[in-house]
């Protein structure tokens, strides 16, 4: 039996478009259609960002404290922070996340210690605060962040995504045309989106077979 051989099939994003319109039951004809249509794939991946997935978007970061000082600014790239370590003298010390009320009742947020706990604050610009304030310049805080997927730019790029997400951003954006361009079939295009985001979804998450707790560090 012969076979290809090869597992690199992908879509850009002018076939990307292209396939979305067959499924509409239209024709790519015009400038203006594959401009509505990028800019409705560029909704959706805003859309994705809100729905908390893209696995293949979180990142492992970090940044060294500063004595005295209790935040740090991340790149405007971050959605959110999943969870955070901090290490100090080669030992991992897992950071409590806080909700913003948790942090304003802090009375003395300038109070210098091992950090324990932090709040990020969700702005254009993350600003991730930590708490007691750091008590030296030589910690490093690891942190796992989910980042925005990259615009659709160039009509001959790839998406970034991973393959397992193509017939669902292609059902998507099928979707997000027939609300504008073929609005008999949104209840049909949505179910189809709806079912594959889901399959895509519950494929994204971490499968693990045994949770190990490590004992907590009292100092």
């Amino acid at each position: 039996m012969a076979t290809s051989g090869t597992t690199t099939f992908d879509l850009s994003v002018d076939e990307l478009i292209e396939e979305a319109y067959e499924r509409c039951g239209l024709e790519l004809r015009t400038g203006y259609d594959l401009e509505t249509a990028r800019r409705s794939l560029n909704l959706m991946i805003a859309e994705w960002g809100n729905r908390g997935l893209n696995q293949w978007l979180i990142t492992k970061n970090n940044f060294t404290v500063t004595e005295g000082t209790n935040y740090v600014d991340l790149g405007t790239d971050i959605i959110d922070v999943t969870s955070a370590v901090l290490q100090k003298s080669d030992v991992d010390y897992q950071l409590e996340r806080i909700s913003r009320s948790d942090f304003l009742y802090i009375p003395n947020k300038t109070a210098k210690a091992r950090p324990t706990q932090f709040f990020l604050e969700r702005h254009i610009t993350p600003r991730f605060y930590m708490y007691p304030t750091p008590e030296n310049s030589t910690d490093v805080v690891y942190y796992y962040a989910l980042t925005r997927m990259q615009d659709a730019g160039d009509y001959t790029n790839n998406m970034e995504t991973v393959f397992r997400f193509l017939p669902c951003m292609t059902s998507g954006l099928a979707y997000y045309l027939a609300i504008k361009r073929a609005p008999d079939r949104v209840a049909n295009l949505k179910a189809i989106y709806d079912e594959e985001f889901d399959r895509a979804a519950f494929e994204d998450i971490d499968s693990v077979s045994s949770r190990f707790l490590p004992p907590r560090q009292v100092i």
